[in-house]
């Protein structure tokens, strides 16, 4: 390899790395998301549906997202924060139609019923995609505008490739911990056993943690997508009220301001996404009460 081929890996990889870091928020709400789909399946089935789920995710950035966001920033930038209104409206449905089932609303007739691993696998890119827009998105924005359409290319790559084989190790290393348990409670030593049992017995609890964290994240990824983006575009009432709070405990350091922008984006996310759990339920009852009608005629 030349010394010029090897500047340019060495530009492409450095570029990349500075542009992940300010992705780090959103990767962890799709680890945390992500998990949440495999609840449920035999333990047999985990890891395949993982691996079907990245392999969604790799085509969600190298054959829809990287294309896509590439022409649009070049020939219709102003589209991009509409798309983004809309992916984070969605986000906000999900995480508000989590928080419902929390108190016993029920969405699906399925629900006592073996789930179906297609529809699994679809759910799971699907909300993959929102999140990897914006991972991409935040990465495109961060990276040096002269740097030539290539290079850009080139740096997303392994933006994408990076961040897939991250959360989707971590995935996969989570749906197994309970399986890495029960074999260590076969061991001979007794400490080992031990062990074993308090990892076996704790991951029902980290899995409800999980959950919660994951719905908490859907909630604030999409409030925050919304609101930033409606800044951009017609209505800056939600982005002023957001930045008159963050400004108002500045003071009290970038820990706290972080921790009330969350606070903020994921309240203003909840409201928005109940008020579309309320609009499908509606559609849906009257859908289904006019069915028996429609059957008749």
């Amino acid at each position: 390899m030349s010394v010029g081929l090897l500047a340019i890996v060495d530009d492409v990889l450095t570029a990349a790395l500075k542009a992940s870091a300010k992705t780090a928020g959103v990767v962890i709400d799709d680890a945390a998301v992500t998990p949440q789909y495999v609840q449920g399946l035999t333990p047999a089935r985990e890891l395949p549906v993982v691996w079907r789920i990245a392999l969604g995710s790799l085509f969600n950035k190298f054959v829809i997202i990287i294309p896509v966001a590439l022409l649009l920033s070049a020939f219709a930038p102003w589209v991009l924060p509409f798309l983004l209104i809309i992916g984070g409206t969605y986000l906000c449905f999900e995480g508000a139609e989590k928080v419902t089932e929390w108190f016993g609303a029920h969405h699906t007739s399925e629900a006592a019923e073996p789930r179906d691993e297609r529809k699994l696998v679809f759910g799971a890119i699907r909300t993959d995609l929102i999140l990897s827009t914006e991972i991409m998105l935040i990465a495109l924005d961060s990276l040096d505008p002269d740097f030539g359409i290539w290079m850009t290319l080139a740096a997303l790559a392994a933006i994408g490739l990076g961040m897939t084989v991250l959360v989707y190790g971590t995935v996969g290393l989570l749906v197994k911990i309970d399986d890495i348990g029960l074999r260590l409670m076969k061991s001979p030593a007794k400490g080992v056993r031990r062990s074993g049992a308090r990892i076996v017995a704790s991951m029902p609890a980290v899995f409800r943690v999980i959950s919660i964290v994951g719905t908490v994240a859907m909630l604030w990824v999409g409030g925050h997508l919304v609101i930033a983006n409606l800044g951009e575009t017609f209505w800056t009432a939600p982005h002023d009220i957001l930045e008159s709070a963050t400004h108002a405990i500045e003071a009290a350091g970038p820990v706290v301001v972080w921790l009330a922008d969350t606070a903020v984006s994921a309240v203003f996310g909840l409201v928005l996404g109940l008020i579309i759990v309320a609009i499908v339920a509606g559609v849906s009852r009257l859908v289904r009460r006019n069915q028996p009608a429609n059957v008749a005629h």
